[in-house]
């Protein structure tokens, strides 16, 4: 029987290393690239976006209140919906039945109905509520407040995003705070921490770096979402584009491609944030983070230059 016996070193090392080919690859990446430049052509050359309209109406006064109104119905919504989101969380994990029935019901509720809804109901709170009273709950009442100088445009859209935030954002937190190895609660209960130590000082730190990307990516839908609010009658940054395509019906197109544009910008601005912020938490989890795409730029420079 005869043995096959291996080649020596030599001969191995002299052999020229034959690269793996990959033709569909290169097929797949000319077939994006002629998509990707019909459209850009077809954006550019396409006479209908007017794009000397969109470049007259894009820092327009009018657009940017728009702008800074849509920010901070954003803003206050994103604060006071995380606010409700971790109280409706703590009363879902909590070992308190009635809690835990009334957290699961909202968050259900204000899930299962659609945003716009929610936003024409408050609307018409006023007619539903008249007056409000203060007092011994189903006793006398002490003052009276009349809800229709109470509720204007802008506190119904903040109120409206945030219930409605707060029931979403309640999952991620419960989520994340559920994401915990059940062994680092039986770690620190053997240390003989307190339970709210054991929450701030283990608990919190790890269910954060499953909280906090999530909780930004839903900013993200948050921000697109409150161009709704432009239904009862505010005037955001949709609402300022759709009043002025009413006015000027000529310029629709490059307004709505005004307010895409923004939109944009806004939610890739917390596209960095969340990219960073999970770099920042992954820390923890991984021996060594990859570089940023800046750091990635300058090392790239120094090469090439040095």
């Amino acid at each position: 029987m005869q043995v096959d016996t291996p080649p020596p070193d030599d001969l191995l090392i002299s052999r020229p290393v034959v690269r793996s080919r990959h033709p569909w690859r290169w097929v797949a990446t000319a077939v994006v690239l002629v998509v990707t430049a019909q459209v850009v052509h077809g954006l550019i050359s396409n006479p209908f976006y007017q794009w000397d309209r969109f470049r007259f109406w894009f820092t327009q006064p009018s657009v940017l209140d728009g702008l800074l109104l849509t920010l901070e119905v954003a803003v206050w919504s994103a604060v006071l919906g995380l606010l409700g989101g971790v109280v409706l969380a703590l009363m879902r994990l909590s070992g308190i039945a009635l809690l835990q029935a009334v957290s699961w019901t909202y968050i259900w509720i204000f899930r299962a109905v659609p945003l716009i809804v929610l936003l024409l109901f408050l609307f018409n709170f006023s007619a539903l509520y008249p007056q409000l009273s203060i007092g011994i709950p189903f006793g006398p009442s002490f003052s009276d407040v009349d809800t229709t100088d109470l509720l204007g445009y802008t506190v119904i859209g903040i109120i409206g995003l945030s219930l409605n935030e707060a029931a979403y954002a309640a999952e991620v937190v419960r989520a994340g705070l559920a994401s915990v190895d059940q062994g680092q609660h039986e770690a620190a209960n053997a240390l003989g921490l307190s339970r709210a130590r054991q929450f701030r000082r283990i608990v919190l730190p790890q269910a954060q770096r499953a909280i906090v990307p999530a909780y930004v990516n839903q900013l993200v839908g948050l921000i697109k979402a409150s161009s709704l609010v432009s239904y009862v009658s505010l005037l955001d940054l949709f609402g300022t584009v759709q009043t002025l395509g009413a006015t000027f019906p000529g310029d629709i197109v490059p307004l709505l491609l005004v307010a895409t544009v923004w939109y944009v910008i806004l939610t890739s601005v917390l596209s960095v944030v969340q990219y960073y912020v999970e770099r920042h938490y992954a820390r923890g989890s991984q021996r060594t983070v990859p570089p940023t795409p800046f750091q990635r730029l300058r090392t790239i420079t120094r090469k090439r230059f040095a």
